[in-house]
């Protein structure tokens, strides 16, 4: 965290640049959705400025609440919002904040060095978009108290005690005119503040959901080891391996920015890079991640030819060789972040990436000269990794001479479409054979093509690159999609809009579902994001009196599907438990299934690398008993999977 800063923070650090009313005419504008990612945004802003408090260096304690009815109550130790009169507009700074948008400390004043760069329109834009809030403050002497309504004061600032230490609390509902639900996901929102405690060492923020029935749950989160502890957190919650007994950890200032990198190796295949910017993550990545990943790799090279390990005619390391098996967090903290890309979560700052990169160079050969030992495994590693993928490259070649990955040369148990525009296709990756037939006669042919997969197939999580080509389940799924695979990706190339996996709903179907999306995840991840994966949901039951017939996706609705047709007399009800895809005849896997018109099908997200990270490599990895608490965990949630 950094120092205190000297100056004075008061109403005339207070920045005024445009009114409020625009927010509640178009609230995605400010915070994304007006969905779930919205509503909870709404908490991650009003926690942010908090954060920001934190830091400035003088909020060291934070207290989060969800209270009964689903309102949010935020509370942080730092110096209170500024109460005296903003010397232009004549009111309250405190009302300023809450009533004006893109009014802070954090634009242009001497109040804030770092910050989020956004966040100063947080709390205009938490009061505009609900349905009451309440703001309350100490400045050391007086507690001051405002209300206000859908972003507009009910109330004028007043003082109801008197209080020895500087606070600010804010309690709000979020507007049910503006959002489309009101629950809050405490998982989601606990993940969030983990997050800024491991990024703030020390800072310590109580999160508590008050909501009934049950007992209160609450989670104290502080982490004295800052970064280090992340990185530790991240391998015991995904159950791996580690390769260096130590987690590394550097960090420097320099011209006003701080940089700290924490990193371990373990033994799977895939790389976890997280970075993050003022508290930020960095989604899309930025100039401190390209600094990180370009030192790492000219250290490995040069160690590995200084040593002997790559001799003069070998092939240097590439980046994705000397990140096998890399967990690593970045955090720079800066003055002035610019953010940018698509979703404003790449860093720009063109100046940190030389800082980042000098840094991680020096250091990281440092380490590798002082641990020899520790250097030759990780070593070792890079070069195993950069044979595979040349064996990859070579597999690729190969299938690519023999025509496998070219769309004229499509999978014989193909059943393909007529329509060729991937706007309007689809294609259902079906498991078995009588499943499969179903779906052949039973589609429209027009625009869903058929891919049955028979047996079980590879498990890519224990599996380079190399494995999958030439791979007689993967492979027909590969071709069918024509978009490529791994590095070679592409899109705009795939031959279907929507990728639909269609399994039986028990353990095998499942376990059919999970090795398909570890594969689409691992080698076609650009698939899942731009929206083409998704899972076809099954009915559990067919209910029916006589010639009326209902389909239910869980017990309840098969419960109530048998009060509805019972009726008052109490009519008999037969309800069949389709234990498989296969037990549907072609008509009623169509209606059920299949139809666009009555259909329920699932997206698939990667709203979170992380969370996507450990779910397949605990689910898909080596080890048993992690595999095992995590399915007893889940269980009750599998007919909603979001990855």
């Amino acid at each position: 965290m950094m120092g205190k800063m000297p100056v004075k923070y008061d109403e005339n650090q207070i920045q005024v640049l445009e009114g409020l009313e625009a927010v509640r005419k178009r609230p995605g504008m400010y915070i994304g959705s007006t969905g779930a990612r919205g509503l909870h945004h709404l908490v991650y802003e009003a926690v942010d400025n908090a954060v920001d408090e934190a830091l400035a260096g003088f909020c060291h304690n934070i207290e989060v609440k969800i209270l009964e009815g689903n309102a949010i109550c935020v509370t942080d130790d730092g110096r209170g919002i500024p109460v005296g009169k903003h010397p232009k507009l004549g009111i309250p700074a405190v009302t300023v904040v809450f009533t004006v948008l893109h009014a802070g400390g954090k634009f242009g004043g001497e109040s804030y060095k770092v910050a989020g760069g956004l966040h100063g329109v947080g709390a205009s834009v938490v009061n505009a978009l609900s349905q009451w809030l309440k703001v309350e403050v100490c400045d050391g002497d007086s507690v001051y108290e405002q209300s206000f309504e859908r972003g507009k004061s009910v109330s004028d600032l007043q003082i109801i005690g008197k209080g020895e230490h500087t606070y600010t609390k804010v309690t709000f509902m979020p507007d049910d005119e503006i959002f489309e639900e009101l629950e809050f996901d405490s998982e989601l929102l606990l993940k969030r503040f983990r997050e800024q405690a491991f990024l703030n060492a020390g800072l310590k923020i109580v999160f508590s959901d008050e909501r009934g029935p049950g007992p209160q749950s609450t989670e104290t989160l502080c982490y004295e080891g800052g970064i280090v502890s992340f990185v530790e957190y991240l391998h015991a919650k995904r159950a791996v391996d580690c390769l260096n007994e130590n987690i590394v950890y550097f960090s420097c200032v320099k011209d006003e920015k701080s940089v700290e990198v924490a990193l371990q190796y373990n033994t799977s295949y895939n790389e976890l890079v997280l970075s993050f910017a003022n508290n930020i993550h960095t989604a899309e990545g930025g100039m401190h991640e390209a600094g990180f990943k370009n030192a790492l790799t000219r250290v490995f090279n040069d160690y590995a030819r200084k040593f002997g390990v790559l001799k003069e005619n070998d092939k240097p390391f590439v980046g994705e060789d000397v990140r096998e098996g890399l967990t690593a967090i970045i955090s720079v903290k800066l003055m002035d972040a610019q953010f940018e890309g698509q979703t404003k979560t790449k860093l720009g700052n063109t100046e940190v990436r030389k800082i980042v990169d000098l840094m991680i160079y020096e250091k990281m050969s440092e380490f590798f000269e002082e641990n020899p030992s520790q250097a030759g495994l990780i070593i070792e590693k890079a070069v195993n990794a950069s044979r595979a993928r040349e064996a990859a490259k070579k597999a690729r070649e190969l299938t690519r001479r023999k025509g496998v990955l070219e769309s004229l040369s499509l999978p014989g148990k193909l059943v393909d479409c007529s329509d060729r525009n991937n706007e309007y296709t689809e294609i259902y990756i079906v498991e078995g054979d009588s499943a499969g037939g179903s779906a052949k006669s039973g589609r429209d042919r027009t625009f869903q093509a058929i891919l049955p997969l028979w047996g079980k197939m590879l498990n890519v999580e224990k599996s380079r690159l190399d494995k999958v080509y030439g791979n007689e389940k993967l492979l027909p799924v590969v071709t069918a999609l024509g978009c490529g695979l791994g590095s070679d990706v592409d899109v705009t190339k795939i031959r279907y809009g929507k990728v639909i996996i269609m399994a039986d709903a028990d353990v095998d179907g499942s376990h059919i579902r999970t090795l398909l999306l570890t594969f689409f995840f691992r080698y076609m991840k650009p698939v899942i994001e731009s929206g083409h994966v998704y899972i076809a949901q099954p009915p559990l039951f067919r209910v029916s009196r006589g010639k009326e017939i209902k389909y239910a996706f869980s017990d309840a609705q098969r419960d109530e599907h048998i009060r509805e047709l019972a009726g008052d007399g109490g009519a008999k009800v037969e309800v069949q438990r389709y234990k498989g895809l296969g037990e549907m005849d072609a008509s009623q896997l169509w209606e059920t299934t299949m139809d666009p018109q009555t259909r329920t099908i699932l997206r698939v997200h990667v709203e979170d690398a992380e969370k996507a990270d450990e779910v397949f490599t605990v689910l898909m990895g080596d080890k048993v008993e992690p595999r095992r608490l995590f399915i007893e965990k889940n269980a009750m949630y599998v007919a909603n999977l979001d990855v």
